[in-house]
């Protein structure tokens, strides 16, 4: 199956949200998770909206109990097809009736899998015809007794407890460096105007706001421009990308 190529980089928000979803979509409230990453419930679903749009949420599938839901049959076929049909091949294969779920791997035998349900063995005799007239190879096939889910672990806000990671850091000559870094609701920095955090020494003369993309536009930083919750800004830090050069975006000032 053909893949979109995408250029969308993950920020932590994001991870957090794709972790969400994928332990239980069901029941993620853009509310709480906005809460828990200190941004509102409306930045939430505007992420999870840019994510479907860039191909990375690509849907919301309902785990079903096949043997509990009318003592169903859930079978599992590897099939071994040649590399240049193994995309029709699948496309022809899911539209077989009882098919649920077709897996292509890029490389080796039993290249595809192909997962069926059927009220009996007949009826899964039935797809490894239909399956078999296709062209499709079947190497061997197997009940599915149970399958087991879990969210991405690295996706995961609170493994290790790791402290705020920029979105995306470059190194330049020296010391310097560029960080894109998603702005809290409780930083010390938010609603404050640039001359404002400066005045304040919120940014100190070594930490310099170059660009911020807020609501898909890029604006151009002056003085009189208001970070805002939410803006993702590029910050060139001289001094290096170290928790003191981003903390101004991240934390509450300490007393």
């Amino acid at each position: 199956m053909s893949h979109r190529n995408t250029d969308h980089r993950l920020d932590e928000i994001d991870r957090r949200i794709l972790h969400a979803l994928m332990d239980d979509a069901r029941n993620t409230s853009a509310s709480t998770l906005g809460a828990e990453a200190g941004v509102s419930g409306a930045t939430i679903r505007n992420r999870i909206h840019k994510l479907e749009d860039a191909g990375i949420v690509r849907g919301y599938t309902t785990q079903v109990d096949f043997e509990r839901a009318g003592g169903k049959l859930t079978n599992l076929y590897l099939c071994d097809v040649p590399v240049t049909e193994r995309e029709a091949r699948a496309h022809e294969a899911r539209s077989i009736p009882g098919v649920v779920n077709v897996r292509t791997l890029m490389t080796g035998r039993r290249n595809l899998h192909v997962l069926a349900v059927g009220e009996d063995t007949s009826d899964l005799r039935r797809v490894a015809r239909q399956l078999t007239d296709m062209g499709i190879h079947i190497e061997d096939e197997d009940l599915v007794e149970e399958e087991l889910f879990a969210p991405y672990g690295p996706f995961d806000p609170d493994d290790g407890d790791r402290p705020p990671e920029p979105n995306d850091f470059i190194s330049l000559t020296g010391d310097a460096s560029v960080v894109e870094v998603t702005v809290r609701s409780a930083a010390p920095i938010a609603d404050l105007t640039l001359e404002e955090a400066a005045g304040r020494e919120i940014l100190d003369e070594e930490t310099l706001v170059i660009a911020i993309e807020r609501d898909d536009r890029e604006l151009t930083p002056h003085g009189d421009t208001v970070v805002r919750p939410d803006d993702i800004v590029t910050v060139l830090s001289r001094a290096g990308a170290d928790a003191d050069s981003l903390s101004a975006f991240r934390e509450s000032q300490s007393e």
